[in-house]
């Protein structure tokens, strides 16, 4: 971003209570974290309910911003350091809406396309796919981790530059309406759904609202655009065919990661030459890194394939990676050039990444959230790596099932029953559902432990782990298992 004092003014509607000693001045960025406040960037006060920004404009200015968006009078102390820095105080009527007007003026500036993606899991690491597969060849900027809500995708947008010829935006969404609040001023060119899964049960209720809030993507893109379709994802595959995006003139591309083909058969893409990237022939080696052939067929230039190994574990990451090469493909680039680069993409921290325990020990770091697909999918491909040791799953709640939170623990208590583990330490509300559910399945109650935090996790395998011994970590983020895995690897 680079926009003026008095066009960001002009854009919130703001009165000065400092005006600038130069409205011209070019502001680089917006942040609401006096912390990190760099020269030349404008700050954002935003209230909270245990902090208010308001109290760090003077921190602020000191740092180096030379504008500050505020909602209310500030201190004769806070001003006299603006006027004595130049710099401008903006009153506006909210600091939240003002930012988001900032970046839907700003979108209308970026020539880039465009790729929002969201998904019940998943949408992180597809994102970070897609970034490394377009940013191979193209100028890119893409979403930060995941800061997918209402101020991180306006922060996604005024990261960009007028320079970019992609932009990715992760987008998260708690209920419905809200993708579309956040599409009015993204203004997708080209969307992507991961997939519908069970999380956000607490506030939609049921798996067909899920799936219709995640449609508010696909329901935004504009005439030329192109969604990208889950062939193997019923509710997906669903709400296009809801939407009939093809009598909008938006282009459908589809991808798939290893089958059952139950969709893909029924929508006969490969028979209509619709196009579609697939993955045949997957197979896994000792420490659940995939190997696959990537194919597509549809893009006008007959049936191609690629060999591929990810860095990546699990059978949920050879869809992400398809997804990834869907879009790479759509936006011209040759599918070796998009196997190749996912062959090289690693995980971030949290995210099945797999570190070293000062014992020795293997851990896989899967910490940093969970829902019932995504715990299913973090077991399966734990249960198929390689181990000399003893295989130890550290599990906890999943959040935000509302309703279906009883039998979504209860239906990952049998599942992990079945994974081969030879001690499950479980931390939270529903350990009891979770434990009696996996004694029902068949796993010895001798074998599975409930612990109070994450602390007492990681006492206790202090004690018994052993160098040969192989560990998953996994829950929602609310538990705080990050601080397990810190504390294994320090």
């Amino acid at each position: 971003m680079l926009l003026s004092i008095e066009h960001i003014a002009r854009t919130c509607g703001a009165t000065y209570l400092v005006e600038p000693a130069d409205p011209s001045a070019l502001v680089n960025g917006i942040s609401w974290d006096s912390r990190t406040m760099t020269s030349g960037q404008a700050y954002l006060a935003l209230p909270g309910e245990r902090v208010d920004g308001h109290d760090f404009v003077l921190a602020s200015l000191q740092a180096g911003a030379i504008a500050a968006l505020v909602m209310h009078e500030l201190p004769a102390d806070v001003l006299d350091c603006a006027r004595e820095f130049g710099a401008a105080i903006l009153l506006v009527d909210d600091t939240a809406q003002a930012y988001t007007a900032v970046a839907r003026m700003w979108r209308t500036m970026l020539p880039a396309k465009v790729i929002g993606i969201t998904g019940s899991s998943g949408k992180t690491t597809t994102k970070n796919l897609v970034r490394d597969v377009l940013s191979s060849v193209f100028r890119t900027t893409a979403t930060q981790a995941n800061q997918n809500n209402e101020l991180g995708v306006p922060r996604t947008l005024l990261a960009a530059s007028t320079d970019d010829e992609a932009v990715i935006v992760e987008m998260g969404m708690r209920g419905l309406g809200q993708l579309e609040e956040l599409c009015e001023f993204v203004h997708p060119d080209m969307g992507l759904i991961t997939n519908v899964g069970t999380c956000h049960m607490e506030l939609l209720g049921t798996q067909e609202n899920i799936a219709r809030a995640k449609a508010e993507l696909f329901d935004a893109l504009p005439e030329g655009g192109i969604a990208f379709v889950n062939a193997l994802d019923g509710h997906v595959v669903e709400q296009w065919q809801r939407l009939k995006l093809d009598e909008r003139g938006v282009r459908t591309v589809f991808y798939a990661g290893d089958g059952p083909w139950t969709y893909v058969d029924e929508l006969a893409i490969t028979k209509k030459g619709l196009p579609f990237v697939w993955a045949d022939n997957t197979s896994f080696d000792a420490d659940g890194r995939p190997s696959f052939t990537m194919c597509a067929d549809g893009f006008g230039k007959g049936l191609q394939k690629a060999e591929c190994t990810l860095e990546m574990r699990g059978r949920h990451n050879v869809s992400n990676a398809c997804a990834a090469a869907a879009v790479g493909i759509a936006m011209g680039l040759p599918l070796r050039l998009c196997a190749q680069v996912l062959s090289q993409s690693v995980p971030d921290a949290g995210r099945s990444r797999v570190v070293r325990a000062t014992c020795g020990a293997c851990v896989v770091d899967d910490a940093y959230n969970a829902n019932p697909d995504s715990m299913e999918a973090s077991l399966s491909t734990f249960a198929v790596m390689n181990t000399d040791g003893r295989r130890i799953a550290v599990l906890g709640d999943m959040a935000e099932l509302g309703p279906y939170a009883e039998e979504g623990h209860a239906r990952i208590g049998a599942f992990a029953a079945n994974c081969g583990l030879d001690m499950l330490y479980y931390v939270g509300e529903y350990a009891q559902t979770v434990i009696e559910a996996a004694q029902a399945a068949g796993m010895d109650g001798s074998r599975m432990m409930v612990l109070p935090d994450a602390q007492a996790v990681l006492a206790e395998l202090a004690r018994q782990l052993r160098s040969d011994d192989i560990v998953l970590v996994k829950a929602s983020n609310f538990l705080g298992f990050k601080s397990i895995v810190e504390g294994l690897v320090e």
